[in-house]
């Protein structure tokens, strides 16, 4: 499949020969409602999937318990055989329950299946990027067992890079000590700065960070919505305040790779294109303004 010669957003290293552009794509959407099941129109998934790799993305964030199983199937049905540059990154950690609820399944031995799992319906015979995903209320094995077996799939070349995953600046910290951190992947976006503190750690260390809901409940934020900042930025670059969003992201931090998600071929576009928009220092500063880091901005009825 040809791709374009588009960098999105500057490329950067991950580690272990990987680099990607720095937006890439979050498969997640592309499962049923709730990120359950099928998808409502499988045709339009396979065109986006493939629309994206044209598009110049080369990063694509997927897992095993997205459907379950379905956007694993989706990725390998529509872009296989794989591009070399194109870099497949991949969760475990938890499970889906027959109601669609995420539950914690962090035991050293369920972990390696969990990668044999992602291996088989990606087709892959190692995978590019695992996050270690961390649980809620999780309990039971240690940080060091559950680092530990991925350090083991690694060192066997099962796993490229090795990724944590809603975790805490201690996690990471101790998860760095057993074995090389490549990326790692919290909540943060322009309303939502409570992994500020994180965001800074791993710009000290080279660690990548990865934005989930790069675009959080910003737009369901009246407050949000009717920012001076963000709806003044918008219209002089002609853009969504959602392309906006991203582009701040971008500009935030060096380390900072994106992988906004969607179901629509229309917002893949304008997603993408979000890399091409350059704010200005005063564009950003006032953006910056509009929550303190390791503060949210709650929506407002």
């Amino acid at each position: 499949m040809t791709t374009t010669s588009t960098i999105l957003g500057g490329a950067r290293e991950l580690g272990t020969g990987l680099t990607v552009n720095r937006l890439g794509f979050g498969a997640m959407q592309l499962a049923g409602p709730g990120v359950f099941g099928p998808p409502t129109d499988y045709d339009r998934a396979m065109r986006i999937l493939r629309r994206a790799v044209e598009l110049g993305i080369n990063h694509i964030d997927t897992s095993d318990f997205y459907g379950p199983w379905v956007v694993n199937e989706l990725i390998a049905e529509a872009l296989r055989p794989y591009d070399e540059d194109l870099v497949l990154a991949t969760k475990i950690g938890a499970y889906r329950d027959q109601q669609g609820g995420w539950l914690p399944l962090n035991h050293p031995d369920a972990l390696r299946a969990q990668v044999h799992d992602n291996l088989r319906r990606l087709r892959k015979d190692s995978l590019d990027l695992v996050y270690l995903r961390f649980m809620d209320g999780e309990s039971g094995t240690a940080l060091d067992d559950r680092v530990g077996a991925l350090a083991e799939l690694r060192e066997a070349g099962l796993i490229r890079a090795i990724g944590l995953s809603h975790v805490s600046v201690d996690q990471f910290e101790q998860a760095r000590a057993i074995a090389p951190i490549a990326a790692v992947q919290n909540l943060y976006n322009l309303v939502n700065r409570s992994a500020a503190e994180l965001l800074r750690r791993t710009a000290e260390t080279g660690t990548a960070f990865v934005p989930f809901f790069p675009l959080g409940s910003g737009f369901t934020s009246s407050r949000a919505r009717d920012d001076e900042a963000l709806r003044g930025a918008a219209e002089r670059h002609g853009a969504t305040q959602a392309q906006v969003s991203l582009a701040w992201l971008l500009q935030r931090s060096p380390n900072i790779l994106l992988i906004p998600g969607t179901s629509s071929p229309r917002h893949l576009e304008e997603n993408t294109a979000a890399a091409r928009i350059e704010l200005t220092d005063a564009e950003v500063a006032g953006l910056d303004a509009l929550v303190a880091d390791g503060e949210t901005l709650e929506a407002v009825e």
